[in-house]
């Protein structure tokens, strides 16, 4: 019998982990937690679209349009997607576009974060960054967002309820999740 592998997350590194969900469920600030936790480079396809764009989402949105940032999103998403195995934060509304989902559904494994709306409210509200809030009530811009984006989320690989817990927590609860869905033992 060999014996047991020395490196316990060797089986977690052979794809891309894509997480999605909506604003403020911690794709960014979990992802780069989760990428350290397993030794795989962190990619944020906001400041990656960000980079390409010369630009802020901000400014994207308000010039040029929601629809022109979706657009460049797939593209670096696509692009992302070629390089090896990472973590990569999507924007909270990447998953929505087929092309993009089927991209993840074929060169990653997708974990939807989930967490209650009136926790991401909170959460979003502290920010103004955000340009789909510009005037709005955060709860009510996360609710209608979560009708819609919540059945296409739903076709993730994994969904983890990380409610409001320290970021480690979530990360040993995805660590977890991927172990499972992969049928590999969990470290």
């Amino acid at each position: 019998m060999p014996p047991p592998s020395m490196d316990r997350y060797e089986p977690l590194r052979r794809r891309t982990i894509a997480l999605v969900g909506l604003m403020g469920v911690g794709k960014s600030s979990v992802g780069r937690r989760l990428a350290s936790a397993l030794s795989l480079p962190f990619r944020d396809a906001d400041s990656e679209v960000e980079s390409a764009a010369g630009r802020s989402i901000s400014d994207i949105f308000a010039d040029l349009g929601e629809a022109a940032f979706r657009d460049g999103e797939r593209r670096v998403i696509s692009r992302l997607l070629e390089l090896p195995p990472h973590v990569l934060a999507t924007g909270g509304g990447a998953f929505m576009n087929a092309e993009t989902r089927a991209l993840i559904k074929e060169r990653a494994i997708s974990v939807w974060l989930k967490t209650d709306l009136e926790i991401l409210a909170r959460r979003v509200g502290r920010k103004d960054s955000r340009p789909l809030l510009v005037g709005k009530d955060p709860l009510e811009v996360l609710k209608a967002q979560a009708e819609v984006r919540y059945p296409v989320y739903a076709e993730a690989d994994i969904t983890v309820e990380t409610g409001d817990v320290a970021h480690h927590v979530a990360v040993d609860q995805i660590i977890r999740a991927l172990s499972d869905y992969l049928q590999e033992p969990a470290p």
